[in-house]
Parts: C-alpha cells; structure tokens; sequence
C-alpha cells in the first residue's frame, strides 16, 4: 500500500468517525414548562411514565385520594396487563389524562443506536411504527385520541421530532427528572419533586411498584400539596416545549 493511499484511508476513516460521533452527539432530551402562574402557590403537571409491567398503586391510590391531576403516558405494552388499573384511572377523567408513550416503548431515533441499553426504532418506518401503534393501542382501550407522544428513554433525533409533529402530536418533555427512571431512593427522589417550582413539569414513573422511587414520589407530590402548589395536566395549561417539540 503507497503511502498516498494509505493517508487517503485514514483521512476517511477520521471523516466517518467524525460523521458517527456527530450523529451521536444530535439527540435531544427536550424540556417543557407551563406559562408561570404568577400568583399563589403556583402550579406543576404531573406526568407518569407507565411504560410495561405492573402499576404502583401506591401513587395510583395518593392521586386519587388527594385528588391531585396527572398526564399518564401509556405504552401498548403496559395497557394490555393493567386493566384494573387502568379502569381506575377511566373513572376519573378529571384527574387523569392518558397519553402516547408508543406501542413497544421503543425510543423514537431514527437511527440504529442503544440509549440507555434500550435499542432505537433506528429508521424513520420504525418510529412512526411506534408513535401510531401507541396511539391505536389508546384508540382500542376507549380513549379519546392522544395529543401527545412521549418516547421510551425521552430522547429523540431532531428528524424524528418533526416527524412526529407531522404526525400530529406535541412531544412532552419535562424539567424536574423526579426519579431518575425509577432507579432512585425515596428519599432523593421526594427531594427532586418537592423541590418543583411554578411551571415545572415533573416526569416520574408510575409501572414500577418495587422501586423504592415511588414512596419518594408519594412523598414529594403530597409536600407540594402541603405548600398549596396546584397540579394540571398538560391540556389544561399553556405550555412552552424547546427543539420543536409543541409549536
């Protein structure tokens, strides 16, 4: 091998690995907030993952006895094991507010790659694959039709992005992380939640009953209560949502 053409390889070696580590570097963790109340106590949306598995009836039983509001994001998955639960939350469509969170809590990245070990759709098909077989999973448990898509892991590609806008829905990010995907203790988890502050939307899960997360997240919405903070769901409030993700 010459050394011209062995310096033209490693020149297109170096220009694929920076392509790669650019195409790495291009996914996004959007945020949401309200428009600020201004006034009072405040006021924050509650929003539960519930992405496979059971459901924590420890939170499910605080929400409905403190009548406190939630948007729950619902995988296919997670609808078709939890019918109790989800009976519960039908019987109080003032309180809760179902929305998609795709059909196999699959991340909507249009490009194959593991966030957070969970593989991507990785293509374009694959993404709108998940987006429309969530909301048709809400759709044949009897829902209103979703406005929004929350993706496994809350990452996305920007292409990805406008092509679930194009799709119809607002992309739900957040601003307080209130259990660190469920794998926090109840104690930093109540701390992150009662930390919130006017206009903060709170994502935390709901599908996982062992965790200790969940007794921190009991613990931190009924603080916010205590200090007169009011709870609303993603539709009931104006809200602002950064990389394209709600206008």
């Amino acid at each position: 091998m010459t050394g011209l053409l062995r310096k033209s390889l490693c020149t297109i070696a170096l220009s694929l690995a920076a392509v790669s580590a650019g195409n790495a570097a291009t996914l996004v963790e959007p945020t949401l907030h309200l428009k600020p109340q201004g006034e009072g106590g405040g006021r924050v949306a509650l929003t539960l993952d519930a992405c496979g598995g059971k459901t924590d009836t420890r939170i499910l039983s605080v929400l409905v006895e403190n009548r406190i509001p939630a948007t729950v994001f619902v995988t296919g998955i997670w609808l078709k094991h939890n019918a109790t639960a989800l009976e519960i939350m039908r019987a109080h469509p003032d309180l809760f507010e179902l929305e998609n969170h795709g059909g196999r809590h699959i991340p909507a990245v249009d490009t194959p790659r593991k966030i957070y070990g969970i593989s991507s759709a990785g293509s374009p098909d694959a993404v709108q694959a998940e987006v429309e077989s969530g909301a048709a999973a809400l759709a044949s448990a009897g829902g209103p039709a979703p406005k929004w898509f929350r993706g496994a892991t809350a990452e996305y590609s920007p292409s990805a992005i406008a092509m679930i806008r194009k799709l119809g829905f607002k992309i739900a990010g957040f601003s307080v992380n209130g259990d660190g995907g469920s794998l926090l203790g109840a104690k930093e988890t109540a701390r992150r939640i009662a930390a919130a502050k006017d206009g903060d939307v709170i994502i935390a899960h709901i599908n996982q009953p062992t965790h200790a997360a969940g007794e921190g997240v009991v613990q931190g919405l009924l603080a916010l209560k205590q200090k007169g903070m009011t709870f609303v769901r993603l539709d009931d409030a104006e809200d602002v949502g950064n990389d394209g993700t709600t206008d």
